[in-house]
């Protein structure tokens, strides 16, 4: 299956790519058709959330939490399924060159947006025109499509990319909600788009509100879901409910008491008792992607040594740390890359852990040998300080837990880390001034590609997520988007052992979406990139 992820051969000067649309999933019975039951159409899907997002735009960012919620209003030229077969949605069908240098689209006739104006090849151009113009500051869409070198509309139902260079990763990047196609009428006239969205989805945005969630209803003409859907035609809940719940306990308490019939971000402590449940589920998915990770700042002291960053990686017992955060539910991380995502290399888990005394060691060689009062380590009469800065309304209690983990860790052999929350707005701006040690992540998707958005540095803050401000893999990274597959591998085996031995990370844990749910839901299917889709889902009496 990974080997044919792409969907993409080099073996045809040209092919076209058909895709069936018949789809069922498979995780925990979850479909009508795996237990012959019929849909049932109405009511309210109540959704509670233990993150939030600023912005709902999703061509503007790479948030999850927006991703889970637009995916239900805006659609996808393709879409993807959960064996990873691309299947058409508002493209019928699609031509790539032998190359990976020209792609043409055929769009589906008859699709209008929520405000009445037709999708057509134009719309498609201009949300592309709009995502590329760096004024747009889509900074993860825009590394989604790539090296772009003109978008254009043949006619009205025909859509052309063409490419400076091979662009292999393009499919894969389409079928996320982040190239969603919004209504141009909408875009031309929203002064600010960060608080609203106009999509031809199955759904329409009523409200949105930072701190408190996203209130959608069913657009009864929707007839051109995705060829993975189990069903044609609008979807089944009359609205979805998508409440901001940060407290774990009140999540919990709305799932276990039925105000809400899901949520995300499962407590760990309380993880057990929900499975043993009978009148709930978890269903876990493991994200593809970049492991939750620490990113250390190369481009400054401390960690411009790569002695220093080398002891830091090995001074934190990576295992024991996720244990003691997340409980057992989520496995620790051995390489920057989830095992789920193509290419990923199982060996480089031996090359690197913990290993104290290495720490202590290298620290020593890197002129860290003096000790203050506190045990921290000295050099020029400086502290070892480290200044972890998170955004505290993305980084969940158990992020935190672990964060305090590895602090303690880290202090064993003579590192003073000391955390930094701070609002969204400080996030940012500490980041584009350059003024971390090191911040975390993880980026969702199934593409190896996804290195080049958080490594090379074309995407060095304020123009995207390389916070390890790294340049060295440039050339690799350009390289492996257009070559073969068998090149590709290489390529990206080479980038994942240069970012873990040269120490530009310290990998965390392979995050997961784990949804808690009434065993009442039924019908969810799930996303290349690990989140839950709604379109086919219902609630059983």
């Amino acid at each position: 299956m990974r080997g044919r992820f792409l969907g993409l051969s080099t073996t045809s000067r040209l092919r076209v790519l058909f895709a069936a649309f018949a789809f069922s999933a498979t995780l925990h019975g979850a479909t009508a058709a795996s237990d012959g039951a019929k849909p049932i159409d109405g009511g309210v899907l109540n959704i509670g959330l233990g993150t939030d997002t600023a912005v709902i735009d999703p061509s503007i960012t790479g948030n999850s939490i927006t991703a889970v919620i637009t995916r239900n209003i805006v659609d996808s030229l393709v879409g993807q399924a959960e064996n990873n077969d691309f299947t058409p949605w508002l493209a019928e069908r699609w031509e790539v060159s032998e190359a990976n240098k020209l792609y043409t689209f055929y769009l589906r006739k008859g699709v209008t947006f929520s405000d009445g104006t037709p999708l057509d090849a134009a719309a498609v151009k201009y949300n592309f025109d709009r995502i590329l113009d760096p004024a747009t500051t889509s900074s993860y869409a825009r590394s989604l499509l790539g090296p772009v070198d003109k978008v254009e509309a043949v006619d009205t139902q025909t859509l052309v990319i063409r490419y400076r260079e091979s662009f292999a990763p393009l499919l894969q990047g389409l079928s996320l909600p982040y190239l969603g196609i919004q209504s141009p009428t909408y875009l031309k006239k929203a002064a600010n788009t960060t608080n609203t969205v106009v999509g031809s989805g199955p759904y329409i945005l009523s409200s949105f509100a930072k701190g408190s969630g996203s209130k959608l209803y069913r657009r009864a003409d929707y007839n051109w879901g995705p060829g993975y859907a189990a069903h044609a035609g609008p979807a089944h809940f009359a609205e979805i409910d998508f409440k901001y719940l940060p407290e774990a306990s009140v999540r919990l308490g709305a799932l276990a008491s039925g105000q809400v019939q899901a949520i995300d971000a499962v407590p760990p402590a309380n993880f057990r008792s929900v499975q043993i449940n009978s009148s709930l589920q978890v269903v876990t998915k493991e994200n593809p992607g970049v492991s939750s990770s620490f990113l250390l700042n190369t481009s400054k002291h401390p960690f411009d040594d790569l002695k220093v960053r080398q002891a830091f990686q090995s001074a934190i017992d990576v295992a024991s740390a996720v244990k003691v955060a997340y409980l057992g539910t989520l496995k620790p991380a051995d390489n920057v890359l989830a095992p789920s995502t193509l290419y990923y290399d199982a060996s480089l888990g031996t090359k690197w852990g913990f290993n104290a005394d290495r720490a202590n060691r290298l620290l020593d060689e890197a002129g860290w040998s003096e000790r203050d009062s506190d045990s921290i380590r000295r050099k020029n009469g400086q502290r070892l300080t480290l200044r972890y800065v998170y955004d505290s309304a993305l980084v969940g209690d158990s992020d935190v837990t672990l964060a305090q983990a590895a602090q303690y860790q880290a202090r064993q052999v003579g590192f003073d880390l000391q955390l930094d929350p701070v609002d969204a707005g400080e996030f940012i701006a500490r980041t584009n001034a350059n003024n971390y040690d090191l911040v975390s992540l993880n980026y969702v998707r199934a593409e190896p590609d996804i290195l080049r958005t958080v490594f090379h540095s074309a995407f060095a803050p304020p123009n995207g997520a390389n916070f390890a401000r790294i340049s060295s893999l440039d050339e690799k990274l350009t390289k492996a988007i257009g070559s073969s597959d068998a090149e590709r591998k290489r390529l990206y085996g080479e980038i994942q052992e240069e970012i873990v031995e040269q120490a530009y990370v310290v990998p965390r844990y392979v995050a997961a979406y784990q949804l808690g749910a009434s065993k009442k839901l039924l019908g969810i299917n799930w996303a290349t990139n690990a989140k839950p889709n709604f379109y086919d889902a219902w609630l059983s009496p």
